[in-house]
């Protein structure tokens, strides 16, 4: 697999250590400079180009956030910081992933595997693969294993997708949007606030879609012939 090229940035020379002695012990990534400033990176970044950016929020000339709002072409970013509390405008920006100092080597490899895997995933030819998804949620990118859905409902301009275990994921997206990124064959949305996957229907009667585990969702007039579909193909 190719390499993953790195840059890192950050106005203190230890940070910028500790990321080069994290990133060295990944084989999938390559540590192609280290800046301690943000103009001489952001001219660096003018005429090469890089896979992923490990650069910190706060910094004296221009911040991590208004450098990588100012690239016309933005790599992969994860934020590294001293503050607990992310500006918002990263989360607009859609980082992989925020790093809290002191950085230790369990929370890097994490936050640097999920880079790795979502390169993967955007460089596969058919990403509605059956296996995973990627939303952000929460300041960060989240992987969805697409077995694990249980039904996905809309809430205004969030979506919440409905995981087993109990556990749920709202991110910034419409279903419509969340639709395209599923494997056609095996999600139907059956409402314009509901998804549901196939493999959960239990039953269909009385405009409403029993699934499996005993959730009831309503099916909107619109969404009738998606429904008959499933009945024919049933």
């Amino acid at each position: 697999m190719q390499k993953l090229k790195s840059l890192a940035i950050d106005d203190e020379p230890l940070a910028l250590s500790l990321i080069k002695t994290y990133v060295d012990r990944f084989p999938a990534l390559q540590l192609c400079g280290t800046f301690e400033d943000a103009i001489s990176a952001a001219e660096f970044l003018k005429y090469s180009q890089v896979d992923l950016l490990f650069i910190d929020i706060n910094m004296p000339d221009i911040s991590g956030i208004d450098l990588v709002r100012s690239l016309s072409v933005k790599p992969m970013i994860i934020f590294t910081t001293a503050y607990k509390n992310f500006a918002y405008e990263g989360f607009e920006l859609e980082a992989i992933d925020y790093l809290l100092k002191p950085i230790d080597f369990d929370r890097f490899s994490k936050a640097a595997s999920k880079a790795i895997e979502y390169h993967h995933y955007r460089s596969t030819s058919n990403q509605n693969n059956g296996e995973s998804i990627f939303v952000y949620s929460e300041y960060r990118l989240v992987r969805i294993p697409v077995d694990e859905i249980l039904w996905i409902e809309s809430l205004e301009d969030y979506i919440t997708i409905h995981l087993q275990n109990d556990e749920s994921v709202t991110t910034l997206m419409s279903l419509k949007k969340i639709l395209e990124k599923l494997p056609e064959a095996n999600f139907k949305r059956i409402h314009r606030s509901y998804i549901i996957p196939v493999k959960s229907i239990a039953s269909i009667s009385n405009k409403k879609v029993k699934l499996r585990f005993g959730k009831e969702l309503p099916i909107g007039d619109s969404y009738t012939q998606n429904v008959q579909e499933l009945l024919k193909s049933s």
